[in-house]
């Protein structure tokens, strides 16, 4: 019995191959060259939850990437998650969520300016069923703009006319602070004009949070500092069931799950984002919690395993509604 190995597998798609290319036509679809659009949708109680694939980032890094480990080190976290070293795919994915009466979005995507594989937000609530108009809540994890970016069009328009716009009350006072914005490295700059972008001119007319306070029907605003001023989680609470958003608590999973104590170079407080990793990640893995990250591969939810050295994150399977 010939063994199967790599080679005669490409051995026999070449011979494949070939035999197509000397057989008559034979009708066939054009190559679409682009994925559909991305939704994705499961229950907490009586809540419907849409996941919306807004898109991939494929980020080019060096070895100042993460403040306390190598460039090697962090390539072979890479390799050993089947990824190419030196580029960190980052997904985004936002939450929406159904409470019967209510319908509300958890982080508004990046509206496509984090290149041309990004901003596909608009595809997937087109393909949800849900007009933007018909959004009567936004709340807001935190202001790096893939999170809030999506908020306005590239003509400053409104994207979503009707909701209200819930934020952190820290968050809001860290990056809307001139004096703060005056002392912050001049690479941080860009990021404090782009707050306010979005949110000067609706300055009157955002709502802003403090942790612990309910925001919605059955989801409570978790404090989960470090990552920026006023980081915050989401829980959502319907029925018997439960689950956690954990926005951008763990970032990309396969190196900031597996090594916690690992600080990226876009925390705020390095040392205070790896402490709210592994006190949340402890908790959701004790409790067999669902949790949901804007950055997990899609549809970005699953369950957090607890190992000897950190976290492993066991995606959810494909169920029906």
């Amino acid at each position: 019995m010939t063994s199967l190995t790599r080679r005669n597998l490409l051995a026999g798609s070449a011979a494949g191959a070939a035999a197509l290319a000397a057989s008559p036509a034979l009708a066939a679809a054009p190559i679409a060259g682009k994925q559909a659009p991305s939704i994705y949708r499961y229950k907490i109680g009586s809540y419907e939850l849409t996941a919306l694939y807004d898109g991939t980032w494929f980020r080019k890094i060096d070895d100042k990437f993460v403040k306390n480990a190598s460039g090697a080190e962090v390539d072979k976290a890479l390799a050993d998650a089947f990824l190419t070293p030196g580029i960190v795919p980052t997904s985004f994915t936002a939450l929406l969520v159904n409470t019967g009466s209510k319908l509300i979005l958890i982080d508004a995507g990046t509206a496509g300016q984090l290149g041309p594989t990004t901003g596909m937000m608009t595809g997937a609530l087109a393909a949800a069923g849900v007009e933007p108009k018909a959004i009567d809540t936004i709340l807001i994890s935190h202001f790096h703009p893939d999170h809030i970016n999506g908020i306005k069009d590239k003509d400053g328009n409104k994207v979503f006319p009707n909701a209200e716009i819930q934020v952190p009350a820290p968050e809001w006072a860290y990056w809307m602070n001139d004096a703060t914005m005056s002392a912050a490295p001049e690479g941080a700059r860009p990021q404090f004009l782009n707050v306010r972008r979005i949110f000067r001119d609706i300055a009157g007319e955002t709502k802003r949070f403090e942790s612990g306070k309910e925001v919605a029907p059955g989801i409570t605003s978790v404090a989960a500092y470090g990552h920026t001023p006023g980081h915050t989680a989401f829980a959502i609470a319907s029925g018997n069931q439960s689950m956690m958003v954990l926005g951008d608590v763990t970032n990309h999973p396969w190196l900031f799950a597996r090594h916690p104590q690992w600080q990226g170079v876009f925390d705020t407080d390095g040392a205070m984002a790896a402490e709210t990793r592994k006190r949340m990640l402890d908790r959701v893995a004790a409790d067999k919690m669902l949790v949901q990250g804007y950055h997990f591969p899609f549809p970005a939810s699953g369950y957090i395993a607890k190992t000897a050295s950190g976290y492993e994150v066991a995606p959810v399977m494909w169920q029906p509604m």
